[in-house]
């Protein structure tokens, strides 16, 4: 798909926030366990990648109740739902000055409709030597899921299905929807958050 910058200053994929705490200690110690000066920037992108999807458990995989949101408190409990990996991956790869940026789908919660639908989370990292983007999605592989770091074809966690009202979201943007972040900030319980509190569109 044809990916749109909200912004096209590449320095605003690069901001520290909130949510993408890079400046704190527990970030800057796993930065410099992940990455070394003699990698490069594809090599320091696919290991932030894989750190964010295999070390860090999604929430609902695991059933637990705890919500995370900053960056540093996501890679402190090694937990958090696709919002809350996103921004740890975006964290990471900022702290290398890779610019990273947040991309957002609209997917059936469950396997029906009639479930109900949530906003999912991933990122978008720009490849310097490429001079492209390209979409990753660290929530984490498990039985179905198998999404891969590519910079060539996209290996996403969820095909879109628009038949069924699912979409895909063109927009890179530099910050984390402030939907996304509400619902984080408003909710204690993961599950009953991911089960009944989810935007269900931006």
């Amino acid at each position: 798909m044809n990916l749109i910058c909200e912004s096209d200053q590449l320095d605003e994929y690069l901001l520290e926030l909130n949510e993408v705490n890079y400046s704190n200690p527990i970030i800057k110690k796993k930065a410099d366990e992940l990455f070394n000066p003699s990698q490069t920037e594809i090599e320091k992108a696919r290991i932030a990648f894989e750190f964010v999807r295999d070390e860090i458990s999604h929430s609902w995989d695991i059933q637990t109740n705890r919500v995370t949101c900053n960056a540093s408190e996501v890679l402190d409990s090694k937990e958090g739902i696709c919002y809350a990996k996103s921004h740890l991956l975006a964290s990471l790869l900022r702290s290398q000055r890779i610019p990273a940026g947040f991309c957002y789908q609209r997917l059936m919660l469950f396997d029906t409709p009639e479930k109900g639908y949530c906003i999912h989370a991933l990122n978008a990292i720009f490849i310097r030597s490429l001079n492209k983007w390209v979409r990753v999605d660290a929530r984490g592989n498990k039985e179905g899921v198998d999404a891969q770091f590519s910079i060539e074809e996209e290996k996403l966690a969820f095909p879109i299905n628009e038949e069924l009202d699912e979409k895909d979201y063109p927009v890179i943007y530099t910050k984390p929807h402030p939907k996304i972040v509400a619902v984080l900030k408003e909710n204690t319980n993961a599950l009953e958050m991911y089960k009944y509190h989810l935007p269900e569109s931006l």
